[in-house]
C-alpha cells in the first residue's frame, strides 16, 4: 500500500488560437527550455503553410490526419512457447 498520494493529472487548456487540446499539447512538445511563443509560431506557421498548399481551410483536422498517420498500427507481444520467446505482432489499439 502506498502511503503518499497519488499525483493528480494536470488538465491541459485548450489552445488559444483554434481551442485544441490536442494542438495544446503538440505545441508543449515543440517547446523547448519554456519558449512557448516561439513553439507557437512554428507550429503556427507549419499549419498555416500545408493549409495552403492542400487547399483546406481546416488547419486542426490536417494536424490531426498527420499525427494518426505517423502512430504505429502493429506492436510486437512478447509470446512464450515452450523454451523459447517469440516476439508476436499485434494491433495497436486505439485510445
Amino acid at each position: 500500500m502506498a502511503r503518499r498520494k497519488r499525483a493528480e493529472k494536470r488538465q491541459i487548456l485548450p489552445d488559444p488560437k483554434f481551442g485544441d487540446v490536442t494542438l495544446a499539447k503538440f505545441v508543449n512538445i515543440v517547446m523547448k527550455d519554456g519558449k512557448k511563443s516561439i513553439a507557437e509560431k512554428i507550429v503556427y506557421g507549419a499549419l498555416e503553410t500545408v493549409a495552403t498548399r492542400k487547399k483546406r481551410d481546416d488547419q486542426v483536422a490536417i494536424l490531426k490526419g498527420a499525427l494518426e498517420n505517423v502512430g504505429p498500427m502493429v506492436e510486437v507481444k512478447s509470446r512464450r512457447v515452450g523454451g523459447a520467446t517469440y516476439q508476436v505482432p499485434v494491433e495497436v489499439r486505439p485510445e
